[in-house]
C-alpha cells in the first residue's frame, strides 16, 4: 500500500464515514480539559506590582526583533482582567488552566534575595479564583521569561549558577502556592530556550555567537535545573502538599519519507535529537547515543551524582505538540545551524503527489496533520516506559487580519476542525494503552506571539487590539463548550 494511503488507512476510524462525534463522555471519567497561556504573553503590567524586567522586555524592545514591532508591556493585560479570564474559562466548560509565573515577578533580580510580596499577592488572588470556580491551576514555573538581571549579571542559562537561583525560585513557589497548586510543570520547550534564544538568536536573549557550544550548554544547565527543582518539591513537599511535577517539552512527529532504513533512521535521529534530548536523560540518565556521535565534546557530560539525580526526574511529561513533517536522510545539509545540521534530514511538507502533509495554518511552521499525534504518542509510550504523559500545549493559529470583520474573525473553522481531528487521535492514543491524562488547548485568548508579536492569533477566545482589548469567544470555544457540556448547551452558536 503507497504511503499515503496507509496513513489514510490509519486515521479511518478517528474521522471516517462511520465515526460518531466524539464527546466528553468518550474520555475516562477523570481525564481533564484546560486551556493555556503563559506570562509573558498575557499578563502585561510589566512594570506595576514590583515586576522587575525580564529578557524578553530587553529582547521585545529592540527594533528588528518582533515582526510587528509589538511587546509585552501591556499584552491583553490578564494582570488586570484575570477574574474575567478565570470566568470565561469557567463558562467554556474547563476544568484547568495552565499558566506561568513570571520569575521576576517573584524575584525581580532573579536572585531570590528578596521576595516581591506583590508578586506573591498576585498569583494568590489568580489561583484562588481558579479555584473557587472549580477550576485547578496547572503552573509552569519558566516559560521563557529569565530575569534580565541574571542574563546581565551570570550570563543566564549558560552558568551553571542558574540552576540554584532556579532551585530557590522554584522553592518559593512551592512554599507560597503548594497548599492548592497540585500540578506544577518545572520548564516550558527547554529546546526553544537553547537553539532560539542561544543558537538561532530569534528568541531572547538573542544570542547567535557560539551555538555549537551555547546551545547544548543552556540545555543542558535548564535539565539539572529542572532534576533540581523536582528534588526539592519530593523532599520537602510533595508527602504533605500531595501534588505531582513533570516537564514540558514539544516535539513534532517525525514520519520516515520512504521504507528506506536511510529515512527511518533520519526519522529516528531527529525524534532523538528533539524528544530524546530531554527525555533521554530524564528516563535513561544520559542523552541519546546518536547526540553523542553526532556532537562530540560540544555535548556536556553529566556527572555520575547528576546522572542520578536527573534520572527519573518526572510525575508526568508534558507534551507541547502542534504539526508533524515527513524526514528524508540527507548527509549534507544547507541548513547551517549545528543543532539541524548534526541531524542529517530533511523536513518535508509534501506528499509523494506534490499535496501538503496537511493545511497550512498562519505559521509558516504549522501544517494540520491529526495522525501525527497518535504515533507521536505511542512512540512515547513504547520508548519511555509508558509514562503519564499530559497534553499540555496543542492548537493552531489564524493570521492576524485588520480588514476582516470581526464576525468572520470569530467563526474560526479551521480551528474547530483542528480541534475535532487532534482530540480524535488522543482517544485512539488512550485506547492503544497510552496512558494520556489530560489535555491543554493553546490557546485561551489571543495573546503575543513571540517573535511574531501579534501577527498570529491562536486562542479560542478573540481580543480586540483596537477596541479595549475586549474579548469574544470564537466558533472553538462554543465547540469547545458543547463538547465539555454536552449538545444541549444552548450556545447560540453553529459549527
Amino acid at each position: 500500500m503507497p504511503k499515503k494511503e496507509l496513513l489514510e488507512h490509519h486515521q479511518e476510524d478517528a474521522d471516517g464515514p462511520n465515526a460518531k462525534p466524539l464527546s466528553r463522555d468518550d474520555f475516562p471519567p477523570d481525564f481533564f480539559f484546560g486551556v493555556a497561556t503563559s506570562a509573558y504573553q498575557v499578563e502585561g503590567a510589566a512594570k506595576e506590582g514590583g515586576r522587575g524586567p525580564s529578557i524578553w522586555d530587553e529582547f521585545s524592545h529592540i527594533k528588528g526583533n518582533i515582526l510587528d514591532g509589538g511587546n509585552g508591556d501591556v499584552a491583553v493585560d490578564q494582570y488586570h482582567r484575570y477574574e474575567e479570564d478565570v470566568e470565561l474559562i469557567a463558562k467554556l466548560g474547563f476544568g484547568a488552566y495552565r499558566f506561568s509565573i513570571s520569575w521576576s515577578r517573584i524575584f525581580p533580580d532573579g536572585l531570590g534575595t528578596k521576595v516581591n510580596v506583590e508578586g506573591i499577592s498576585y498569583y494568590n488572588n489568580l489561583i484562588n479564583a481558579l479555584l473557587e470556580k472549580g477550576i485547578q491551576p496547572y503552573v509552569t514555573l519558566y516559560h521563557w521569561d529569565l530575569p534580565l538581571h541574571l542574563q546581565e549579571a551570570i550570563g543566564g542559562w549558560l552558568n551553571k549558577e542558574i540552576v540554584n537561583y532556579f532551585a530557590i525560585y522554584a522553592e518559593t513557589c512551592f512554599a507560597s502556592f503548594g497548599d492548592r497548586v497540585k500540578n506544577w510543570i518545572t520548564i516550558n520547550e527547554p529546546l526553544q530556550t537553547s537553539v532560539n534564544g542561544h543558537g538561532i538568536g530569534i528568541f531572547a536573549p538573542g544570542r547567535r555567537e557560539n551555538p555549537s557550544v551555547e546551545q547544548y550548554l543552556t540545555s543542558h544547565h535548564q535539565i539539572l535545573a529542572h532534576a533540581t527543582a523536582v528534588s526539592i518539591y519530593r523532599k520537602k513537599y510533595k508527602a504533605h502538599q500531595g501534588g505531582q511535577i513533570g516537564i514540558s517539552v514539544d516535539c513534532e512527529w517525525a514520519e520516515p519519507n520512504s521504507n528506506k532504513v536511510e529515512d527511518r533512521t533520519a526519522a529516528s535521529r531527529r525524534l532523538d535529537f528533539h524528544f530524546g534530548w530531554y527525555m533521554n536523560p530524564i528516563f535513561y540518565g544520559d542523552y541519546p547515543e546518536v547526540m553523542h556521535e553526532e556532537l562530540g565534546d560540544n555535548l556536556p557530560k553529566f556527572t555520575d551524582e547528576e546522572k542520578e539525580l536527573i534520572t527519573n526526574s518526572v510525575d508526568f511529561v508534558g507534551l507541547n505538540h502542534y504539526t508533524s513533517r515527513f524526514i528524508a536522510d540527507v548527509q549534507e545539509t544547507s541548513d547551517h545551524n549545528d543543532f539541524y545540521k548534526s541531524q542529517k534530514m530533511e523536513r518535508i511538507v509534501q506528499w509523494e503527489d506534490g499535496e501538503l502533509i496537511g493545511e497550512k495554518a498562519a505559521s509558516e511552521w504549522l501544517y494540520v496533520v491529526p495522525w501525527g499525534l497518535r504515533k507521536l504518542l505511542n512512540y512515547i509510550k513504547q520508548k519511555y516506559k509508558n509514562p503519564i504523559i499530559i497534553i499540555t500545549e496543542n492548537g493552531v493559529d489564524d493570521e492576524e487580519d485588520e480588514t476582516c470583520p470581526l464576525h468572520e474573525m470569530l467563526d474560526d473553522k479551521m480551528r474547530v476542525g483542528y480541534f475535532k481531528s487532534y482530540l480524535a487521535e488522543v482517544f485512539n492514543a488512550i485506547r492503544d494503552g497510552v496512558d494520556v491524562r489530560g489535555y491543554f488547548a493553546w490557546s485561551l485568548v489571543d495573546n503575543f506571539e513571540w517573535a511574531q508579536g501579534y501577527t498570529k492569533r491562536f486562542g479560542l477566545v478573540y481580543v480586540d487590539y483596537k477596541n479595549g482589548l475586549t474579548r469574544h469567544p470564537k466558533s472553538s470555544a462554543y465547540w469547545f463548550l458543547r463538547f465539555l457540556k454536552g449538545s444541549d448547551e444552548k450556545s447560540g452558536k453553529q459549527e
